[in-house]
């Protein structure tokens, strides 16, 4: 699986619908404009009509692609785009130009945001020069220092999109300093448990294994001199990081460093919400808008 592969199969959905909260902005449009060349879906944009009118002229795209609603405020420009999606006029809710606190509030309204009885989590798949496969890593940007169960919950929520995605079972990573349980560090003990609990059939749908540091979970050459036979070990497909400055370091590394192409949404929600950041190219939102698209539910 890698991107392109990805986007493909998304264009070959029928009838999908993007809600975007805070559409006026020239970024944001560039992502609309890709996404509607390539026939992913229709758009409701959401914000300053004339400034968001005004941006779709300038990049050329057709009205019958989007509807535009005028509505003020961040606060109430992030509701009605998630009530877009609560009440099934949009299949993926979009971040635009809103205050990200603004936007998960809404995300999380118990009367009109989209919360479900499923811990909400983070995950990015990363496109990386040179090799075959994508990698995806969870849970960078929620959850600060997850439990066990909220790892357990976490697992879940990648492992379904992946699914999605084209994967038939995915092999999970949990990451830690090393490869050996030590007592005193508890991402170890925890991506033990973790292994275990995939082996009782607790966790279902992929296989996991760990505790694995980075090179031997990534890197087979680097698994066989550590000794470690598994089918997780240098091929992992997702890494459950244990905390979120691990996944956050471990992001920019792959973007900044590596020069890694990403599509990132958050997962446990009633639909898939594609979070955007300022950084972000209008490519990188496409590929998201592709993930999320396929992991939204008709």
């Amino acid at each position: 699986m890698n991107f392109e592969r990805m986007l493909e199969k998304a264009k070959r959905l029928d009838g999908r619908t993007v809600s975007i909260a805070g559409a006026a902005d020239v970024e944001v449009i560039r992502a609309v404009k890709l996404a509607t060349d390539h026939g992913l879906s229709r758009f409701k944009l959401i914000g300053d009509a004339r400034e968001i009118k005004r941006l779709c002229d300038e990049h050329g795209i057709e009205d019958h692609a989007v509807d535009i609603i005028h509505i003020k405020g961040d606060k109430e420009i992030a509701k009605r785009a998630t009530l877009a999606v609560k009440t099934g006029e949009a299949d993926v809710l979009m971040k635009g130009m809103v205050v990200t606190s603004t936007f998960m509030k809404a995300v999380l309204s118990r009367e009109a945001g989209l919360r479900t009885n499923r811990t909400l989590s983070h995950i990015a798949l990363f496109q990386i020069p040179n090799r075959e496969r994508l990698i995806g890593v969870t849970d960078a940007a929620i959850h600060i220092a997850p439990t066990l169960e909220e790892k357990v919950d976490i697992i879940a929520n990648a492992v379904d999109a992946m699914t999605d995605i084209g994967y038939e079972l995915p092999r999970v990573a949990a990451i830690a300093a090393v490869e050996v349980v030590n007592p005193q560090m508890a991402a170890t003990t925890d991506a033990a448990l973790l292994a275990q609990m995939n082996r009782r059939g607790q966790i279902k749908g992929c296989v996991v294994d760990g505790p694995l540091a980075l090179d031997n979970a990534v890197d087979m050459v680097a698994a066989k001199q550590k000794g470690i036979e598994s089918e997780v070990a240098g091929q992992a497909d997702l890494l459950l990081v244990p905390y979120i400055e691990v996944g956050n370091v471990l992001y920019k590394s792959m973007m900044y460093f590596a020069g890694a192409s990403v599509a990132a949404i958050v997962v446990g929600a009633a639909a898939p919400v594609v979070l955007t950041s300022r950084a972000d190219t209008a490519e990188a939102k496409l590929y998201s808008l592709a993930f999320a698209l396929l992991h939204a539910k008709k």
